[in-house]
């Protein structure tokens, strides 16, 4: 009987620890984190990285989580690898995942496939690609704020509202790769239609830190302004060799991954000038940027290396990636009344989100962007984006809000988003009527 009752009371105790973990996983969410702190793009990698996981943390620790339901965040290390990104995806798809955010257009591009027959939803936020904003054709997928070519058509605002674009020359130089190359239908387009003519820098990723060839034909092309979709060593180089040419860097704009704080430190003063698109709000004067200091880096619980860092380009893009998918979770909590939600779950509260002036304002991040508003149809949400200068030493805020050129870019959108399913008898679309 002694022998028998121990058995029992070891089963128990068995039980009881196969038991907890479950319980214990219940109360929380489990957000797998793509990053890339190691390799070529570190640079811009690791800030985005840290403040990816700081703004969860904060929630868990200054809320309790959303709605009392913690966020488990849990990196995987692509390298910017479009391999090695979908061994992250297959690595972690089965714990839970409710959402993932590549990183990377090409590994973007590898998982939009995969996304509707695991239910779980692809975020690339402003960038993989610009087609999967159309809601109706690509279910799974989001690119909030803005797509590449909603971000395009801006920048081309901006530079016709400066002297105009008719008959003028603007260079394009790019990252030789899907990333780099994903706007040039529309700025061919729009060199067309608008009057303009286009000259195109390829930059290959071996050729990232030395561009001597392409800015002597920049030189030849005399190009009146130029713009850069470029990322990680790219950048920094690019802008050296435009200041060594004397391009008028106040005429140089770089997307929203070319206009980061890791870029221009390594220039300095000699970038003075300089201009970039972004989409997301600069410094640490935001209430919600105040409280990660104060709940997470001031404990000693983010991995960034210098609390002077938050707040910088990169590292605020991180929080607001998380800011959307934060609000995604709240979203569809409200809509199934569930604590805990599943990526299908997740996909329903993406299309409903509503970033407005005013819940920006009450997550503490006022005039930190532009509006956010999801639909069925619409998967970018608002497309506005800023254009930020350097002053030498910072990045500040140039202009308002620049909305982009939606009766060029839907129908181009449209166009794309049929083409890329057209051969795809099985692709799984959505009616939004």
């Amino acid at each position: 009987m002694k022998k028998t009752t121990l058995l029992t009371l070891a089963a128990g105790v068995l039980a009881g620890s196969c038991w907890l973990p479950v319980a214990q996983a219940q109360e929380s969410m489990y957000m797998p984190s793509m990053t890339y702190r190691t390799g070529p793009f570190a640079g811009g990698g690791i800030p985005f990285a840290d403040g990816y996981a700081d703004y969860f943390n904060m929630l868990n620790e200054r809320d309790g989580g959303i709605n009392g339901v913690k966020i488990e965040v849990e990196e995987c290390e692509t390298a910017y690898n479009a391999q090695k990104g979908v061994e992250c995806y297959e690595a972690t798809k089965g714990k839970g995942a409710l959402a993932y955010s590549p990183l990377s257009t090409g590994i973007t591009l590898a998982l939009v496939p995969n996304a509707p027959i695991d239910e779980i939803p692809i975020f690339s936020m402003g960038y993989g690609l610009s087609a999967a904003a159309s809601g109706e054709n690509f279910p799974w997928t989001f690119v909030y704020p803005a797509s590449y070519w909603s971000q395009l058509s801006s920048i081309i605002k901006y530079i016709d509202s400066n002297g105009g674009v008719e008959g003028k020359k603007i260079g394009f130089i790019y990252l030789d790769a899907g990333y780099g190359k994903e706007p040039i239908p529309l700025l061919d387009q729009l060199g067309e239609s608008m009057g303009f003519e286009v000259a195109k820098f390829p930059v290959g990723v071996k050729e990232m830190q030395n561009q001597s060839s392409q800015w002597l034909n920049v030189r030849k092309e005399r190009p009146d302004w130029m713009i850069m979709w470029g990322w990680g060593a790219m950048n920094p180089t690019a802008i050296k060799e435009a200041a060594k040419i004397r391009f008028p860097l106040d005429r140089f704009i770089g997307n929203w991954w070319a206009g980061s704080h890791a870029d221009l430190s390594a220039v300095g003063e000699s970038g003075k000038g300089y201009l970039a698109a972004n989409f997301s709000g600069i410094g640490q004067d935001f209430p919600a940027i105040q409280d990660i200091l104060t709940h997470v880096v001031d404990k000693g619980l983010s991995k960034v290396s210098d609390r002077d860092l938050v707040g910088n380009v990169i590292y605020n893009r991180g929080v607001f990636n998380a800011v959307i998918l934060a609000e995604a979770i709240h979203e569809a909590q409200a809509a199934t009344g569930k604590s805990v939600i599943t990526g299908a779950d997740m996909r329903d509260g993406m299309e409903a989100i509503k970033l407005t002036e005013e819940r920006l304002s009450e997550l503490g991040l006022p005039n930190f962007t532009g509006e956010v508003i999801g639909s069925c149809e619409d998967h970018e949400g608002g497309g506005s984006v800023f254009i930020q200068q350097w002053t030498g030493s910072d990045w500040e805020r140039k202009t308002d809000l620049i909305e982009p050129m939606t009766d060029v870019v839907q129908p181009m959108l449209a166009e794309a988003a049929e083409s890329y399913i057209s051969d795809k008898p099985d692709w799984q679309t959505q009616s939004c009527s």
